[in-house]
């Protein structure tokens, strides 16, 4: 993926850049933004002057966004943008489904996939700040089944492959920062990858399962010489589970969706929600036109209406533009929200400092793209842009993002105080520029007062 968008999971989302305004079946403002906002915590702003950004300019943005939709790269979509907990932008575009013909609401919900991983990232954090572990334990202290790990170094003449032992277990930094070892079985170009895919690592019948099958893998390098994108975070679900004693879905629904009130959050949609669900789509390549999603990753596509066989801390959610919103200004406010605290100021300065040791930087990974140096990093759980304008972009320094695999995108930028989340449903791209590095550019090209 590009070097500083959100886009890191299993596909890129791209789209290309459309100025030119759209018609009213493709944009849809927020019939009661006021009570919809105050509902959710986050008010909206008098203005888009009042905190700062240029009305004209910020149109841009809504324009672009509508284009994607009007060109059939989409089926639709949401955005919300809000600074200083005041909501600048909350938009609808499109349909949710169409089949139905349904139109995108504010209130529909989205397989959010690895936009999990931060929030998984948050329940180990609350769990750190308990003392029930430290950063440079090794992670065999909560997973013994790891003690014997092997790392696979090559493969000889007959293509077996070439195995030696692991110098020390990966530590649980390394485990939050990618840079521990483990494969994820998202592409095939890596014998690990394969193995992975070969012992259905990601289809396990529960946590316990998945640590088992991935203790059986080498990891793709030595603990901390590397980055790689990876199942660790599926792994942090599991300790989760063994440091709480809850299932990883009621740890998350008691200590972070609750208090937030992150009502629409969970592993899956109850019935009573079903029709808010929306349709995930995928480029055909021969029609180029999209069509509904039936397989992902060579297996059917679950329905998210039942209770999950594995709770994935990696990407298994599904939620709201709304219930992320409240996530993503929870850690711009320094781990607090409407007066509940989550997390301690410097947890969340801590999940936002760079982990890659510099020895480690790499300039292509397991992730499509993916670059890290000295001017984008990685975090616990978060990417981070330590010098935007060396990356050449928009952002405020500490910018921390994520993606997700069907094309949902956010960012917390705590030096502008600005959040962004945004939500669509397709899997493999939209065949033109990536959505979250637009939303950027054409984001903060209109924050042109950056000083209110």
């Amino acid at each position: 993926m590009l070097r500083t968008t959100t886009r890191f999971a299993v596909a890129m989302t791209a789209i290309s850049l459309v100025l030119t305004p759209a018609g009213a079946s493709y944009a849809q403002t927020a019939k009661k933004p006021a009570a919809s906002a105050a509902a959710a915590g986050l008010t909206p702003a008098a203005s888009p002057e009042s905190v700062g950004f240029d009305s004209a300019r910020l149109a841009k943005l809504d324009a672009y966004m509508a284009g994607t939709v009007a060109q059939g790269r989409v089926a639709g979509m949401t955005t919300l943008l809000a600074r200083h907990g005041k909501i600048v932008s909350y938009k609808t575009y499109g349909k949710k489904s169409l089949a139905t013909g349904a139109p995108m609401t504010q209130d529909a919900i989205f397989r959010i996939y690895s936009m999990t991983k931060p929030i998984t990232g948050v329940a180990m954090m609350i769990l750190f700040e308990e003392g029930k572990w430290r950063l440079d334990d090794p992670v065999t202290r909560y997973i013994p089944e790891f003690k014997n790990l092997k790392v696979m170094t090559g493969t000889d003449g007959n293509g077996k492959p070439i195995l030696e032992d692991a110098k020390r277990p990966p530590t649980m930094r390394e485990i939050m920062s990618h840079t521990a070892g483990f494969g994820y079985g998202l592409q095939d170009e890596h014998p690990v990858d394969k193995l992975y895919r070969e012992k259905q690592v990601l289809g396990s019948s529960s946590l316990k399962e998945m640590i088992d099958r991935t203790a059986t893998i080498p990891l793709v390098f030595q603990p901390g010489t590397s980055w790689r994108y990876s199942s660790s975070v599926d792994i942090q679900g599991a300790i989760v589970e063994r440091l709480s004693g809850q299932t990883l879905g009621q740890f998350m629904e008691q200590r972070i969706f609750k208090p937030l009130k992150m009502n629409d959050t969970a592993f899956f949609v109850p019935a009573g929600k079903a029709d808010r669900l929306a349709a995930v789509y995928v480029g055909n390549k021969e029609t180029k036109q999209i069509e509904e999603a039936k397989n992902i990753f060579g297996n059917e596509m679950p329905t998210y209406l039942t209770p999950p066989a594995m709770e994935s801390g990696g990407g298994g959610l599904v939620g709201s533009t709304m219930d992320y919103a409240r996530f993503a200004q929870m850690i711009a406010n320094k781990g607090e929200l409407d007066g509940v605290r989550i997390l301690s100021p410097a947890s969340v300065e801590l999940m936002g400092t760079n982990a890659i040791p510099k020895e480690a930087l790499v300039s292509s990974n397991g992730s499509v793209g993916t670059r890290f140096n000295d001017a984008v990093g990685f975090g616990l759980d978060f990417m981070v842009v330590k010098d935007p304008r060396t990356a050449g972009t928009l952002e405020g320094t500490g910018t921390m993002s994520w993606g997700g695999a069907a094309g949902t995108w956010f960012w917390v930028d705590p030096t502008n105080d600005v959040i962004f989340v945004g939500m669509i449903q397709r899997m493999g791209g939209t065949g033109g520029d990536d959505l979250g590095g637009m939303a950027r550019t054409l984001t903060y090209q209109a924050l042109t007062h950056p000083e209110k």
